[in-house]
């Protein structure tokens, strides 16, 4: 029997889980199956791998070997294949290009799509959407995204990785979504305080939203009493019938029954970016969808009404005298979404 990369993959399994029977677990494997498995490749490698004892496995002086190599091994056999799927993606097909985009929940991914089968008619765009920014970056990693649309909470570091690449496309205030019927639902801005009895609703994510949303409260004076992380359509409900106030970002789109304001103070940003894996684009399409990202969302920040009223009133005066402009912002720049992402 030669060996193969899977018979690597099961030495290592058994070592990571110190016994048959939880490696036979988690390779999805009956244990005689597994053992007979381990078996076959101690006779390919020609000694024992592994003693057996009442507690689990411990490696022999073979198998420590065998598993150095294994460690070198398993990693460069995944690289080669991420870079290979990156080079063979840099090639083009001229025509039959094509851009596999992704991107967290939100206006954007739609907005984006729209504007580049205009600005690139040529080209095939697929999307996958995903509430993990950490899934995003490691589909980009392994060559099975092209650009992904993610975020971060404030000025946080996008998911580790030595290389990608994450542009800003701009930063926006974190807005509340009141029922329209809501004590508040009319005021221009609102105080966080002034929402310390109320349910609270948000799209889940991986990241420091929710601690950082945990801080503004406490800085506010309050503990938020529920939260209720679930899908953008159930918050809108929960929103809606007067079960929770939701957070969500400024471009989130006019929606019957809701009202979207902003909060006094700005406490919470949200810095939307596109990551790419620079070997396996070219510098022009990078240049080219970043440049439409940008434009997707200054158009959806032109849709949202409320925005428009709290961006006009933070635009220099005449003058030359204006309050801070927060947002939109576009530059370059790093970042990482968050746990708890708010909606839209």
């Amino acid at each position: 029997m030669e060996l193969e990369l899977r018979h690597l993959k099961t030495i290592r399994a058994i070592a990571e889980a110190g016994s048959l029977t939880r490696a036979a677990t988690v390779l999805g494997l009956a244990q005689p199956a597994l053992s007979a498995q381990l078996r076959r490749i101690e006779r390919a490698l020609g000694g024992i791998l592994f003693e057996r004892g009442r507690h689990g496995v411990r490696t022999t002086a073979l198998g420590e070997l065998v598993l150095e190599r294994t460690r070198i091994v398993l990693p460069a056999v995944s690289e080669l294949q991420r870079e290979a799927t990156r080079f063979a993606r840099s090639q083009g097909e001229g025509a039959g290009e094509r851009l596999r985009l992704g991107g967290t929940h939100g206006p954007l991914l739609g907005a984006l799509v729209d504007r580049l089968a205009d600005a690139a008619p040529g080209t095939a765009v697929t999307t996958c959407a995903s509430w993990s920014e950490r899934e995003l970056a490691e589909m980009l990693n392994e060559g099975r995204l092209d650009f992904a649309l993610s975020g971060t909470c404030g000025s946080s570091p996008p998911p580790e990785s030595p290389h990608l690449v994450w542009e800003e496309i701009a930063v926006d205030p974190v807005f509340v979504m009141l029922a329209d019927g809501h004590r508040l639902a009319h005021g221009r801005e609102i105080e966080l305080a002034a929402l310390a009895d109320e349910g609270w609703a948000c799209v889940p994510g991986d990241g420091c939203f929710a601690d950082c949303f945990t801080a503004a409260c406490a800085r506010a004076g309050f503990t938020p009493r529920r939260m209720y992380e679930t899908d953008t359509a159930s918050c809108v409900h929960l929103v809606q019938v007067g079960r929770a106030v939701g957070l969500c970002r400024a471009t989130f789109p006019p929606t019957p029954g809701l009202a979207i304001r902003p909060l006094n103070g700005t406490p919470l940003l949200w810095r939307h970016l596109l990551g790419w894996h620079p070997a396996g684009q070219r510098p022009g399409t990078a240049a080219t969808v970043l440049a439409q990202a940008r434009e997707a969302h200054a158009g959806a920040a032109a849709r949202s009404d409320s925005y428009a009223h709290w961006l006009a009133e933070r635009r220099p005066t005449p003058a030359g005298g204006a309050a801070p402009v927060t947002a939109p912002v576009t530059a370059s720049g790093t970042g990482s979404i968050s746990r708890g992402q708010g909606v839209g």
